[in-house]
């Protein structure tokens, strides 16, 4: 009995120390050896391994992260943000405008522009386009074309014949005709805020013309005819926002700058090159998109407070001129649109100061 616990004893000391002979191999019941891959024990699941998000979940939740802050602004803050790229947009096209130059006679430049862009609207309103041709203030339509149209041949002619930054400076006196004719027409409530702001902005316009004893030539007093039927466009778009749709008001618009300015587009036709041809669309595409852009803005703030914001017309009319035609602003331009850029971050504060979610039922 101790001889054969001695031995037990043994082989388990071998088979610890990795000495024993190895056991035979796992059987099945009939004989057969078994797989061994059988024999082990069942696998542990791995975990689940967390992919990284794809780019689209990641552009949806952006998307409707900007949604739902859209739909929270003020109407103020929505108006600044069509209103801020309007005026980007712009920069563009009174870039290619100013390159086209004197080649192209300018009543034949404003016909090619709004035929494209009363193309691009019709395409844009699609099968609503009957509905976009009822209107229910006929005459106010067309006397916000002829206000568009005086604005434009008032506008662009000074922009030909003088520089790009003084015809730019010189429209600024358009913020003081909407501001008064906001108060007087439309009937809106402009704070103390907003006339300082107002006031200030106009001051720096002041600044950057630099009146001297030789007074203003004919093409600046030009500039400042655009600006005051500007104002006019201005409160007609704020009139008609409350009960026409806006690509009603860009056909209405369309139609009426065509028929005036069909005969003397006919009558000092020049055929453009090729590559005239592609200022003439781009100019007229930036200015349908402008437009709009515009359009919209003044339908969903007020006149009042989106008027300064034309201010910053300013930083990319010098920006242009400098890079695309040398033109090199003086420093009584800089410190004026020192004081333009106060005054027009300080009015984008102002409009964000709204209700959030206060306009939740309104279309976006």
């Amino acid at each position: 009995m101790s001889e054969d616990r001695l031995s037990e004893a043994t082989g388990r000391g071998s088979e610890s120390l990795g000495l024993a002979e190895a056991l035979p191999a796992p059987a099945n019941e009939d004989g057969s050896p078994a797989d061994p891959l059988e024999s082990l024990p069942p696998e542990r699941p791995l975990p689940p391994v967390l992919s990284a998000p794809s780019r689209e979940g990641w552009l949806t939740a952006r998307r409707n992260r900007a949604r739902l802050w859209w739909r929270r602004a003020s109407p103020n803050l929505r108006g600044t943000v069509y209103m801020i790229t309007a005026l980007l947009v712009y920069a563009v096209m009174v870039g290619a405008f100013k390159h086209l130059g004197k080649a192209i006679p300018l009543v034949e430049t404003l016909m090619i522009r709004q035929i494209i862009m009363s193309a691009v609207v019709c395409i844009i309103a699609g099968r609503s386009l009957p509905l976009a041709f009822k209107t229910d203030r006929p005459g106010l339509q067309i006397f916000r074309g002829l206000t568009t149209l005086a604005s434009m041949l008032c506008g662009f002619s000074a922009l030909l014949y003088i520089p790009l930054a003084q015809a730019t400076a010189i429209s600024f006196s358009q913020v003081l005709f909407v501001t008064v004719a906001a108060v007087l027409i439309l009937k809106e409530r402009v704070d103390a805020a907003r006339w300082i702001a107002t006031i200030l902005g106009f001051a720096g316009v002041l600044i950057m013309l630099n009146p001297s004893s030789e007074g203003l030539n004919v093409w600046a007093l030009m500039a400042v005819g655009g600006a005051l039927f500007g104002a006019g466009i201005t409160v007609s778009v704020r009139i008609l926002g409350t009960s026409e749709r806006t690509e009603t008001i860009l056909i209405y618009q369309g139609l009426v700058l065509m028929a005036v300015l069909a005969w003397p587009a006919f009558a000092f036709w020049v055929w453009p090159t090729p590559e005239q041809w592609f200022w003439l669309v781009l100019l007229s595409l930036f200015g349908t998109a402008g437009q709009w852009l515009i359009t919209k803005a003044y339908q969903v703030g007020e006149a009042a407070a989106l008027a300064p914001l034309d201010f910053s017309r300013l930083i990319l009319a010098a920006f242009t001129g400098f890079v695309f035609f040398s033109e090199v602003p003086t420093l009584t331009t800089l410190a004026g649109a020192a004081i333009v850029i106060g005054a027009t971050l300080y009015t984008m504060r102002r409009n964000a100061r709204g209700h959030p979610g206060s306009d939740l039922s309104s279309p976006p």
